[in-house]
């Protein structure tokens, strides 16, 4: 008999009919998403001429992509929460099918980027998955099965570039929304099909001052990061941007702790097990994404330099691709892990293998099995710590709250990789030495950045050695318990079974 927590009312069984088709129709959804935020890294350089615009104008391709995902995940969880996980996670493929024909069909900078910030608004796929599985599938496959979809990000990532490399090399740039587009249909149609709608839900009004509050605050922050090194960190607007930021950001916080129903119940994300996860979870994040700013521009690079190895764009992603994979394949390693010895140390091991795959990167800079090593490993550790974030937040947030506290972790990575790319700027673009006329980035300063990515890992290591302890403590009774509000009722009984922090 499982012991995963009992359905409100219906009393039906605990799992879907097909398991294992849910899955993997929600893994697949998860790297469909995820590879299109790489889809246009090969274009990026071309974004100009094909859209008859400056280079910090197409740069918004990138950012709108940026500032509706970090307004979306959080949102479409809560919406998840109240109205349904599996009709938020349908909009959410619509609107990258949407966003991609608009892509697909734009042959000028606007369209661009609405079509981009409609995919952006995708994002909230893979939190919603997770919290999907979490009411769907019995506790004993719950562990293995969030490892998997949270794997599918980077999995996605990695094996996006060079499959967009490929189709920009021998199509017309737009077959690359096209393709997104068709993966997005086939998505949506599998999750029509064989995903199931949970029966846990909150209810209540959605808080729409907070989402907007929220949203102010967040696009303050992310804008002030990503284009800080484009208008200058001592910039007026830079500066302003984050005193914004800080001033609207503490006054929705204030906001929501006096709601009856938040967006987010700051209480519940207070908690020592949330909170310290989520702040490990944004030097991962860090961690993670300072691979991909250094390993494709390293493989690139002439070889005249001296330390860049002249491959292609091509030869790039297949090098990274490699790193996915391990991803994806250790997901279940890092759900044994967890099983025996609780999520908590499954992080702490991640953080301690990314740390490791760096500090091989610095030495070992000289030939494509080099990198392809060190970003296996990498990936391996990404994987591990990927597979424990989602159990050590579910292990302390009602079930009510599942798709919320999810997407929060979610945009708490994505706030590390953003972070990440504006630190790899400053230091990529500060040391520099000359190519014939063209000023290109040091080998010192990739080996700066590698051990950047290194010490953003130990931090992570460091900072989820204080996550709590918490004993098994056996089978829970009645999701009905959680499902009652979001303000706290029945958050002990809607913990996750056997698991431990």
């Amino acid at each position: 008999m499982s012991d995963a927590p009992i359905r409100p009312a219906e009393a039906r069984e605990s799992a879907p009919p097909k398991p294992n088709a849910v899955v993997a129709v929600l893994a697949f959804g998860g790297i469909v998403v995820s590879l299109m935020q790489t889809l246009v890294i090969p274009i990026v350089g071309q974004l100009p001429k094909f859209l008859n615009a400056s280079a910090s104008d197409t740069a918004w391709a990138i950012t709108a992509t940026l500032l509706a995902a970090a307004v979306a995940t959080p949102v479409m969880g809560r919406l998840g929460d109240m109205y349904g996980k599996r009709r938020m996670l349908l909009l959410s493929m619509s609107m990258l099918i949407v966003g991609s024909v608009v892509a697909g069909l734009s042959d000028s900078l606007t369209p661009m980027i609405v079509g981009r910030a409609l995919q952006g608004l995708a994002s909230g796929v893979i939190p919603l998955g997770i919290s999907i599985l979490r009411d769907e599938l019995p506790a004993e496959r719950l562990g293995s099965a969030t490892a998997v979809i949270s794997a599918s990000l980077g999995v996605g990532g990695a094996l996006g570039l060079p499959a967009a490399a490929l189709i920009a090399d021998n199509f017309d740039w737009h077959a690359l929304f096209w393709t997104s587009a068709a993966l997005g249909v086939v998505a949506l149609a599998l999750v029509a099909v064989l995903v199931p709608e949970s029966k846990v839900r909150t209810g209540g009004r959605f808080d729409v001052p907070g989402a907007i509050g929220m949203a102010a605050g967040l696009m303050c922050l992310l804008l002030a990061i990503s284009k800080g090194a484009d208008w200058g960190w001592g910039s007026g607007t830079t500066l302003g941007l984050f005193a914004v930021a800080v001033v609207i950001l503490v006054a929705w916080g204030s906001y929501e702790l006096r709601v009856t129903e938040p967006l987010v119940d700051l209480r519940v994300s207070a908690r020592p097990q949330v909170l310290v996860t989520n702040a490990a979870s944004v030097a991962i994040g860090f961690a993670m994404f300072s691979m991909s700013l250094v390993i494709p521009q390293l493989l690139q690079l002439p070889e005249q330099t001296g330390y860049g190895l002249g491959k292609s764009l091509l030869t790039a992603g297949l090098v990274m691709a490699p790193s996915g994979l391990v991803m994806m394949a250790l997901a279940p390693v890092s759900a044994l892990v967890s099983r025996a010895k609780g999520p908590k140390v499954t992080l702490m091991i991640g953080a301690l293998i990314v740390a490791v795959g760096y500090g091989l990167n610095v030495v070992l800079m000289a030939e494509v099995w080099h990198f392809v090593l060190a970003s296996c490993v990498i990936g391996a550790g990404i994987g591990f710590c990927y597979g424990a974030m989602p159990a050590l937040i579910m292990g302390a947030v009602p079930a009510s709250e599942t798709g919320s506290a999810n997407s929060l972790n979610t945009l708490m990575r994505s706030l590390g990789t953003s972070v990440a790319s504006a630190v790899a700027g400053v230091v990529l673009a500060q040391m520099t030495t000359r190519l014939g006329s063209f000023a290109v980035p040091s080998e010192d300063a990739f080996r700066t950045v590698l051990a950047l990515g290194a010490g953003a890992a130990l931090v992570g290591f460091v900072v989820a050695a204080f996550i709590p302890r918490r004993r098994p403590e056996g089978p829970t009774v009645a999701r009905a318990e959680s499902a009652k509000g979001s303000t706290g009722a029945g958050t002990e009984s809607a913990e996750v079974p056997a698991v431990k922090a």
